[in-house]
């Protein structure tokens, strides 16, 4: 696997941000790493990059100990973190040659040219960093983070600041590099994850409480499932309370009723056997598909 974590704790003084949590992920896997503020991502993150040592446990990256192995490590990793740290004098292009000159690249001129092509960067090549939007200061950020062509990406909100274009863009582009990399992400737009990822973590207060691909996670957490159903007449209150003893109804919308439940089949079998008994025609039955941010709310909600 490309990154080993095994009882990983880190405290600071007497809080402790990171809790004996141990994970893999191989490569070309991109697996999302979320959580809500504070519950350890960035202290992870930090430790898997060399920023920071963890308090006890140890972390791998291709074998090598995070802590004993420091530089050979920063070689095989790219690092974008969430306050991305850019030098705002510089020109774009130079930035890049200057990052690339740290990693001994060859052929500079063209990785750079590459990168700047791959992030989207070319209108705003000659521009000052300091110039640029927020947008185009996370492509730099993302440029520099491959420009030594690293075997594992570490991405701490890399969509952060960018128009829906553009996310649109980075996500292609982050999909097409986890192909044959190893790409781990935090985010706080669920729905880039569920388009991005192969697998999802999900860290509270310093401890994984889910590790699975999405589908797996709503399977195991039971999180419920809403089946939207329109009759051709609208239900009187005498109805509804009928409904109500079989099934959770939210509130109708356009026209919609709302039954909710953890059983599909179930849900359907209850819309069908009362549109039966009420004499009532069912115009139109949908199934909503839960969403990652109701499975993120089922596990960070419980402690």
């Amino acid at each position: 696997m490309s990154i080993c974590v095994e009882n990983l704790t880190k405290t600071y003084g007497k809080q402790q941000a990171v809790n004996n949590i141990s994970f893999e992920i191989n490569t070309g896997e991109i697996v999302g790493f979320l959580g809500p503020n504070g519950a350890g991502k960035t202290t992870t993150m930090k430790i898997l990059t060399c920023f920071i040592p963890p308090t006890k446990g140890a972390a791998y990256i291709n074998g090598l100990n995070v802590e004993e192995n420091a530089i050979a490590v920063r070689q095989q990793i790219g690092y974008l973190p969430e306050h991305n740290p850019l030098y705002t004098d510089m020109y774009v292009k130079e930035y890049l040659h200057f990052v690339g000159s740290i990693y001994n690249l060859k052929n500079l001129n063209n990785r750079v040219q590459e990168m700047i092509e791959l992030t989207g960067l070319q209108v705003e090549q000659k521009k000052k960093i300091g110039q640029l939007s927020k947008g185009y200061r996370q492509r730099v950020g993302l440029a520099q983070a491959m420009i030594h062509n690293p075997k594992v990406l570490i991405l701490d909100e890399p969509t952060s600041g960018l128009d829906p274009n553009q996310i649109i863009e980075i996500r292609n582009l982050i999909t097409t590099i986890g192909k044959d990399k190893t790409v781990m992400l935090s985010t706080h737009i669920m729905q880039e994850v569920e388009a991005m990822c192969t697998r999802v973590m999900i860290v509270n207060k310093g401890e994984i409480v889910a590790n699975g691909k999405t589908q797996e996670l709503k399977d195991l957490f039971n999180v419920s499932k809403t089946l939207s159903v329109k009759f051709n007449a609208i239900l009187s209150k005498t109805q509804l309370a009928e409904l109500k003893q079989f099934v959770k109804l939210k509130e109708n919308t356009e026209g919609f009723y709302l039954l909710e439940g953890t059983n599909e089949e179930e849900l359907k079998t209850i819309a069908f056997n009362f549109a039966v008994k009420q004499q009532l025609m069912l115009s139109e039955m949908k199934l909503q598909e839960s969403s990652l941010e109701d499975i993120f709310k089922n596990v960070t909600q419980k402690k």
